[in-house]
């Protein structure tokens, strides 16, 4: 791009023109020289040399915090990319941006995300970097990160914490947090008492790490090594293996090499991040059994390139490709498993029908070239043959209806078969809140066969769209043996969480959508084989209902200032990827691509 016509580049240049190095992006004092002299002056600072500003600067973000568990390696990590990034010839320069976690933040973590993301941009836009190390881990970090990388376009490559190792209680295996939920849902019925879910609790996350299920932090990995933006091997390494560090040290020379090639753009986001690599990323989303939470981070990393994801499209590319990975929630097992099987690579190779092969990846290979260097592991405990999968289908489903106008989301390799089609009466709550409050009364009137509908929880009503979706089974009925329930909201559910449950419902509920206007007692069809989810209210009802509600500006509340008025005021819905709709620029491409169409 001709920086003549990108206000943002250009303003990243000085009057002499393009940089490289601790020369590029000076600060603007009206004399080229003094900024740099002043720079150099600063930065030696540090103790460093002439000699050592002079080679290629990569950038590291720092996303550590003692507040996200999830990253506690992350230092390690980044010395181990510094001494790779040295051994190429490189500088290494480590520069901080805000870490959030998913149960360290309020009200959420999704809140956060695109924060984080102009943050990650604007870190990365006004420092000298010739390329950057992403360090990501917890689930809305490398989405925001990759938010930041789409907007620049400067070559990046990204790298994640790792899941954690597993446990055992009482000879059962424990994972964060696919277990959480399982035994917490065995305290709420007593099956167990106080006692043991205490001793649980402190079993389920036993090392560093992200969740160790096919959570959203592990399939948002999969996806991105599979899209091309790091190296192979790094989804599926535990994050306090040796392998974890040796990757990150080869991510550092890696990162030089790419830093080489940033005045042709051979490696950066926009020339990777196609609609071919893209829709390779959702083929393994599908294949994988893989987060909810993923559609919607894979939408906001293309919509910044100005590529539209068509959730029908998605829908119908998951009908073709057959789910492989035996790992909760979808399966049994967990991702220090399917390291042992030989990490996502493997799954490639058994997907390679499906995939755009000749997708460029960072390592300078193509991914077709990539899959057939991985290394064969003949003996496999998760990976299933295409033949014999453990989900004859995709992971995902997208419904629509007049619940759903422009879609909703269920995970239904993960859900109670017997209910993928299922009629019920509305039992609904208002917030967050009514159902913190009523939701274990021995008063709520709610049958098994009833469907739990939560309103006023999506990207703007909560604020923040949380992992809320999964509406805890009502306790008279868990202690009466309850398992699973359809319940529907426009919230997010964990990509670890499990159950009948129907998410993103959009247009959401603060936008006076039509989730916003169901009521106790009304009848709900859920059909999954036929993609329907249906109000049986007739069309003029529907209508007369949303004409009474108040407009969302009166319901919402907007504060006059802060982020959370940026937030209210500009977030889009789920269907678009939650972004600010101003970093959203128009569309000149769509996802995925149907082979064969």
């Amino acid at each position: 791009m001709s920086t003549a016509k990108d206000p943002k580049a250009q303003a990243n240049q000085t009057p002499s023109g393009s940089h490289e190095g601790i020369r590029k992006g000076l600060t603007r004092y009206g004399d080229t020289e003094f900024s740099l002299f002043l720079r150099k002056a600063f930065i030696k600072a540090m103790g460093y040399s002439d000699s050592a500003l002079d080679r290629p600067i990569i950038g590291i973000t720092n996303t550590f915090s003692d507040f996200n568990p999830c990253h506690g390696n992350v230092p390690q990590m980044i010395e181990a990319i510094k001494r790779g990034v040295m051994q190429a010839g490189g500088m290494p320069m480590v520069f901080p941006t805000i870490s959030i976690h998913e149960s360290f933040a309020f009200p959420t973590s999704m809140y956060l995300r695109n924060l984080m993301a102009l943050d990650t941009e604007e870190m990365i836009r006004s420092q000298p970097v010739d390329a950057v190390v992403l360090v990501g881990g917890c689930d809305k970090t490398i989405p925001a990160q990759l938010m930041a990388a789409a907007s620049t376009d400067v070559p990046v490559i990204s790298i994640p914490t790792g899941p954690m190792l597993t446990t055992l209680h009482q000879g059962d295996r424990l994972g964060a947090c696919t277990d959480c939920r399982r035994y917490w849902g065995k305290f709420r019925a007593g099956e167990i008492d106080q006692e043991e879910i205490d001793e649980i609790n402190g079993k389920l996350a036993p090392t560093t790490g992200t969740c160790m299920v096919m959570g959203t932090a592990s399939t948002i990995a999969c996806m991105v090594e599979t899209a091309g933006l790091s190296l192979p091997g790094t989804a599926a390494a535990p994050a306090v293996t040796a392998e974890r560090f040796r990757l990150s040290e080869l991510t550092g020379r890696r990162a030089v090499a790419l830093a080489k090639t940033a005045d042709q753009k051979t490696f950066s986001p926009r020339t990777i991040l196609t609609p071919q690599a893209l829709t390779n990323a959702l083929t393994v989303l599908h294949a994988i059994g893989g987060s909810t939470n993923a559609l919607i981070h894979i939408t906001a990393v293309a919509a910044r390139l100005g590529i539209q994801i068509n959730l029908d499209q998605v829908d119908q590319l998951g009908r073709n490709v057959p789910v492989l990975v035996d790992l909760k929630p979808s399966g049994s097992h967990y991702m220090e498993h399917l390291y042992e099987d030989g990490g996502l690579m493997a799954i490639l190779r058994e997907l390679k029908p499906h995939l755009y092969l000749d997708c460029l990846t960072v390592s300078g290979k193509t991914l077709g070239e990539e899959i057939d260097d991985a290394k064969v592991t003949k003996v496999r405990k998760v990976i299933r043959i295409s033949s014999d999968p453990i989900y004859p289908v995709g992971g995902l489903a997208i419904l629509r209806g007049n619940l759903a106008p422009r879609g909703a989301v269920i995970k239904h390799s993960a859900a109670t078969p017997s209910l993928l089609k299922h009629r019920g009466r509305a039992v609904v709550f208002k917030s967050l809140e009514d159902l913190a409050l009523r939701i274990d009364s021995p008063d709520l009137d709610v049958t098994a066969d009833d469907i739990l509908v939560l309103q006023n929880a999506g990207p703007k009503g909560a604020p923040g769209m949380p992992e809320a979706g999964y509406l805890p089974i009502p306790k008279k009925l868990a202690q009466a043996g309850v398992k699973d329930m359809v319940r529907i909201s426009d919230a997010r559910m964990s990509g670890t969480a499990f159950g009948t449950i129907v998410l993103h419902v959009t247009p959401e509920s603060a936008e006076n959508g039509p989730l916003a206007i169901v009521r106790n007692g009304d009848m709900i069809t859920l059909d999954v084989a036929n993609r329907l989810l249906q109000l049986e209210v007739d069309d003029a009802e529907i209508e007369r209902r949303i004409h009474a509600l108040a407009s969302p500006a009166e319901r919402l509340g907007i504060p006059e200032s802060g982020y959370r008025r940026l937030y209210l005021t500009s977030v889009t819905q789920a269907d678009i990827g939650c972004d600010f709709d101003f970093m959203v620029p128009s569309v000149t491409g769509t996802a995925p691509i149907l082979k064969g169409k």
